[in-house]
């Protein structure tokens, strides 16, 4: 492999890994603050969605404009973008969605005395670090594709997605915390549901470098495109919600479109 793809794969496993970050943060912290969450999933979500419409659909655009004219290339621009979309819409659709870790208060207390919810404690584990390992497949191949293409864009949605990842580690490892009482068994799980990312990349990686060109280019930069936007809309920002105020998550969407955009026109 070459430096650039170790580089990208480098990103790729430091933004899947810090589901392990969440669990550690649920074992080890005796207060909870959820606005500061919130803030930090409203930032994430506005580095995703700026840097998706602004910066990767316009490169997107760029190569296939170039390799299939103005008109057609823009069309598939737009066509590539929403099948992004309906992509990871459709693995949402299919996979069953992990449960909020800050709902698992009163599942706590039963769990103490009841075998029973214990077992649905843990499959409630087991389902979470599932649907999010198959998420994270296409984040994965997002975050490798941008480091490998322009390294400072990567790093900004690696830190993007590794904030996103963090309350999915916690997801995975409180209803298996609470179900079998082993931190180790708890943060295993967690830690292999944000492995799926940097083996999504490299799966990817692997099956199209050989018909690599900016057409391949175009078309999944467009399509990872359209899979942050809905990541974004559809589970960072009603994350955000739920953790905390309105118009905290709002002002950490906005600063973190500010902060995308001056990291951005800095290395333009």
């Amino acid at each position: 492999m070459t430096s650039d793809v170790l580089f990208a794969l480098g990103l790729t496993v430091f933004a899947g890994l810090s589901t392990g970050i969440g669990s550690l943060i649920g074992f080890l912290s005796k207060k909870f603050n959820p606005k500061f969450l919130t803030a930090a999933l409203g930032f994430s979500a506005g580095v995703m969605i700026y840097v998706s419409l602004i910066e990767i659909f316009v490169k997107a655009k760029d190569a296939l404009t170039s390799s299939f004219g103005y008109r057609n290339g823009y069309i598939l621009t737009v066509v590539a973008f929403f099948c992004g979309i309906f992509l990871i819409a459709l693995i949402d659709k299919l996979i069953p969605s992990y449960e909020n870790p800050h709902e698992l208060n009163v599942k706590q207390k039963i769990a103490e005395s009841s075998a029973e919810d214990k077992s649905k404690l843990m499959r409630m584990g087991l389902f979470s670090a599932l649907a999010i390992a198959i998420h994270n497949f296409p984040e994965g191949l997002a975050t490798f594709m941008s480091g490998l293409t322009d390294p400072a864009l990567g790093i900004s949605i690696a830190v993007a997605v590794a904030i996103h990842n963090i309350p999915e580690g916690l997801a995975v490892s409180a209803p298996v915390f609470y179900a079998t009482k082993s931190r180790r068994k708890a943060f295993v799980l967690s830690f292999l549901s944000g492995l799926a990312e940097p083996v999504g990349a490299l799966i990817g990686y692997f099956i199209l470098r050989s018909i690599f060109s900016d057409a391949t280019f175009g078309v999944i930069f467009a399509a990872v495109a359209g899979i942050m936007v809905y990541i974004s809309l559809d589970e960072l920002l009603p994350t955000a919600e739920e953790y905390g105020e309105h118009h905290i998550a709002i002002s950490g969407l906005i600063l973190g479109m500010i902060v995308m955009a001056i990291s951005l026109l800095l290395f333009a």
